[in-house]
């Protein structure tokens, strides 16, 4: 497997420790907030959680259902639009009235200034002896002009006389008002004072106030500067008020709204008409793809009219039906071959016996044949017994296939397993100058489990182990932590290749192709031990790297139907050249641990040495571990993605490594056959 680098800590080479430059040092201020042990950090992130956990369901939905996201939008941008527009209609029919009502007011207002100035005209003017009697005399001829003038307009304006504000004489505060209009407040100071300065017609807008309590309204106001009949000036004002253009307005303002109103809703209707014709039958694809995605082939899509959608209906039918025939065909070239291996091996039996037998009488009169003649009759004899472990080996796949294979299990300690199966295979490892080793068998490893099976599994581990072990030590260690049971052949021979682990599982595959089977092996080990684990519900797991040897673990639950979610012993052994790297990193250092000792699940363990690749010296038995605690289960040792192959780095010389993980669960596509 290969090694990541670590991220170097400060004291390291190439690490600054002190203060960090630049501007973001430390990370910014909200973000220390957030972290552990920061003041209120906590407490942020409880708000923020009860904040969102009431959204979840709606986001949920909104990602979920595309309908609802289309008929949203259609809505969304329904009402921008009808918004949009009714601002524009709003304000050209406002503008609209507004000029209408100027239009009649400056007509108004015309003829009430020249009745106005026709009346002053022919009015003679009063004795002019005193200043007292010309003022009354002009005040009294003001109002009659004010009466005369508003007679005509009753409810629809007003009219104001003013005197000038520069005019001399108690005359100019004079003010005459119809309608009960407060002049002091309707009259606007610019507007009086645009019209005292001008000879011409003045308007404005502004709000008409009135002396008896009544609400004030908005109104148009226009003024002009006269003569009255004694020849003094005054200012001439109409005030129009606009209730009813406002009444309209908001008549059209109500009506804009209603109708928008419905076009939006009538738009989302639509939209969820429409998009419900295209988003039903692609519900239906899906439910279809599900169901036969989950095994039932005669699902099939209903298919109306001859559009897009029925078209991708007949087309959706025709591939389930394709893939039906196709898998059936399958399904029945799988059986076929099955009850050939099944009946081939039944067959064989028959003239296998009768070779056996005669087979025998020959190897027992080797003695009376020549030396030549002599070792072919061991040559036989050791062929037909591998022939014979073939034909055992076909029938026990073929029943795994027709899944006729039965689980015995009972209560068992896998110390007395392992301990008959390796009294089986250490003469094979004398043979090659290695040994067995046994770790972690202190204290009982007990599982419901078959003992047959289970023994068959672990003898072709450990013969695999020797076999391809180069002569040195293998390593079988025993664990038990929670409701599971492990147990681990590590060999150092060559080890796995990239690309080798995914087909170690495989039926009649070896890793090296050219490599005599001198124990007599029918490459079909694995396979077995594949199904066996598979079929206690366990996990038959593989690690290696090219020069450091490989590492075989199985796991069984401790109680038969037990689901598994881990396993105590970590999958990459400790003394792999990963780990050893790791040990050596000056972090190891720093914390006061050697190179070869780790911890485990709170415990000081000590490793393995590295066996050498090239000589093969006598090897010391390796230290003996502590007994596993049961507490917790390494979170390092959880099941992988079933088969991972890691190349080595090109910076490594003796780096890099394989790793191939086969659940007997059947959840990973990797598992040989």
């Amino acid at each position: 497997m290969s090694v990541g680098s670590a991220a170097p800590k400060a004291g390291d080479h190439g690490v600054r420790s002190g203060r960090a430059a630049g501007p973001g040092r430390g990370g910014s201020r909200f973000g220390r907030l957030l972290q552990d042990g920061a003041p209120g950090g906590s407490a942020l992130r409880l708000l923020a959680r009860w904040v969102r956990r009431p959204l979840l369901p709606g986001v949920r939905l909104w990602r979920r259902n595309i309908q609802l996201r289309v008929v949203a939008g259609t809505l969304l941008m329904s009402l921008g639009v009808v918004l949009l527009l009714g601002l524009v209609v709003i304000g050209q029919v406002r503008n609209g009235l507004l000029d209408a009502k100027e239009k009649a007011a400056q007509s108004q207002a015309a003829g009430g200034f020249s009745a106005a100035q026709d009346k002053a005209a022919t009015t003679p003017s009063g004795p002019g002896g005193q200043d007292g009697g010309r003022a009354g005399s002009s005040l009294t001829w003001r109002s009659t002009l004010v009466e005369q003038l508003a007679s005509g307009g009753q409810s629809a304006f007003n009219v104001v006389a003013l005197s000038l504000e520069d005019s001399d004489g108690p005359a100019s505060r004079g003010a005459r008002a119809s309608g009960e209009v407060d002049p002091a407040t309707s009259i606007p100071e610019g507007l009086r004072h645009s019209v005292g300065q001008g000879a011409g017609t003045f308007q404005t807008y502004t709000r008409i106030h009135y002396t008896n309590g009544k609400d004030a309204e908005p109104g148009l106001v226009v003024g002009k500067r006269l003569n009255d009949a004694e020849g003094t000036q005054y200012v001439l004002y109409y005030l129009f008020p606009l209730t009813q253009e406002e009444d309209s307005l908001t008549l059209v303002k109500g009506t804009l709204a209603t109708a928008g109103l419905f076009v939006v809703v009538l738009l989302g209707a639509i939209a969820w008409l429409v998009v419900r014709q295209i988003v039903t039958p692609v519900r239906m694809a899906a439910g279809v793809a599900e169901r036969l995605s989950a095994g039932r082939l005669q699902e099939r899509m209903k298919v109306t009219g001859e559009d897009d959608i029925a078209r991708l209906g007949e087309a959706f039918n025709k591939m389930a039906q394709n893939l039906q025939l196709k898998i059936q065909q399958l399904e029945e070239l799988s059986r076929m071959q099955r009850r050939f291996v099944s009946d081939v091996s039944h067959e064989l039996r028959t003239p296998l016996t009768t070779v056996r037998m005669a087979a025998d009488v020959i190897h027992e009169a080797r003695v009376d044949f020549d030396p030549v003649t002599a070792r072919s009759a061991e040559l036989l004899g050791d062929q037909l017994d591998r022939f014979e472990s073939l034909l055992s080996d076909l029938l026990e796949i073929s029943r795994f296939d027709a899944g006729a294979a039965a689980l015995e299990a009972e209560p068992i300690d896998l110390r007395q397993v392992v301990r008959r199966v390796i009294g089986g295979a250490e003469p094979l490892a004398e043979r090659k100058g290695g040994r067995i080793v046994v770790v972690g068998d202190e204290q009982p490893v007990v599982a419901e489990a078959d003992a047959r099976r289970v023994e068959r599994v672990l003898r072709n581990l450990v013969v695999n182990a020797v076999e391809h072990g180069e002569g040195r030590d293998v390593v079988v260690k025993l664990a038990a932590a929670g409701g599971a049971v492990a147990i681990a052949v590590r060999d150092y021979g060559v080890g796995l290749k990239p690309g080798e682990a995914t087909r170690v599982f495989n039926r009649f595959w070896r890793a090296d192709p050219a490599r005599a089977r001198t124990t007599g092996g029918t490459g079909l080990g694995l396979s077995i031990a594949v199904e066996d684990a598979r079929l206690h519900g366990g996990w038959l797991q593989a690690w290696g790297e090219p020069g450091g040897g490989s590492q075989f673990r199985l796991t069984l639950p401790r109680t038969a139907d037990e689901p598994l979610r881990g396993s105590p012993i970590p999958l990459e052994p400790e003394d792999s050249r990963c780990n050893r790297e790791q040990a050596k990193s000056p972090a190891a250092v720093g914390q006061g641990r050697t190179s070869g000792e780790t911890r485990e699940h709170g415990v000081s363990q000590v490793s393995l040495p590295a066996q050498p690749v090239g000589d093969r010296p006598a090897l010391s038995v390796p230290p003996r571990m502590p007994p596993m605690p049961r507490a917790t289960v390494d979170p390092t040792a959880l099941p992988g993605s079933g088969a991972r192959v890691v190349a080595r780095a090109a910076s490594e010389s003796d780096g890099g490594g394989a790793m191939a993980s086969t659940h007997a669960e059947g959840e990973d596509g990797t598992r040989g056959r």
